[in-house]
């Protein structure tokens, strides 16, 4: 794996993102996507905890956390079609990229077992972008929950279920410490309306994304 082009610093919050391999669809339908978000969630966990293969049969629910240490914070997500989005803040040395491996490698074996492939399914290594400031953070979390609707997948972001915004939006606590990101604002509606603030505006920069000769993102 090539190596990182930041260093990963315990305490700070960073952008991760990363997608199929040659492009491709990584989330299928709704088992795929409940399967990473399982993944997503028992890999944030160190020490002693439940095998995967019992916990994978469970629901996840609120404030229930399989260990007392964790590699990181998980403070929001998005899942799209063929990438995906997170923003955490690692808390162990080589924290973030021991997550992710354990998380593209267990996910990968799924996929390729059950859709008859072989081969790696993800594009490289994840990409890290470090948040530098408060404004930033809050900034990052809406670039994630806007995903959905600025690409054409929804109209209504209430709509898309694989994202952490319902989390945000109910003020509960599944899969992210969305407080990390909820305490700048004075209510959960407050946060909504932030978002759901800029749906015109992404849209219309992904449009021209879309249309750039060289374009190459997600």
């Amino acid at each position: 794996m090539p190596g990182r082009t930041i260093s990963l610093v315990n305490n700070e919050f960073y952008h991760i993102y990363n997608r199929g391999s040659e492009k491709r669809d990584i989330f299928t339908q709704p088992r795929d996507y409940e399967r990473f978000l399982k993944t997503l969630f028992y890999y944030q966990f160190l020490g002693p905890k439940p095998s995967f293969s019992k916990f994978t049969k469970s629901k996840l629910s609120p404030l229930k956390p399989l260990g007392r240490e964790r590699f990181l914070d998980v403070i929001c997500y998005c899942l799209m079609p063929n990438h995906f989005h997170f923003l955490v803040r690692q808390l162990k040395d080589g924290g973030i990229s021991k997550f992710v491996s354990q998380l593209a490698n267990s996910y990968t074996k799924y996929f390729n077992t059950k859709y008859n492939r072989v081969g790696p399914l993800f594009q490289g290594a994840f990409k890290a972008v470090r948040i530098e400031t408060d404004e930033q953070l809050i900034h990052v979390s809406r670039y994630i929950h806007l995903n959905p609707v600025v690409s054409g997948i929804v109209k209504e972001l209430d709509n898309y279920k694989w994202s952490s915004f319902q989390e945000f939006i109910n003020a509960i606590n599944i899969v992210c410490l969305s407080d990390e990101v909820l305490n700048f604002f004075p209510t959960s509606v407050a946060y909504k309306e932030f978002v759901e603030s800029q749906i015109e505006y992404g849209t219309t920069l992904e449009i021209l994304k879309h249309q750039a000769i060289d374009y190459d993102e997600h």
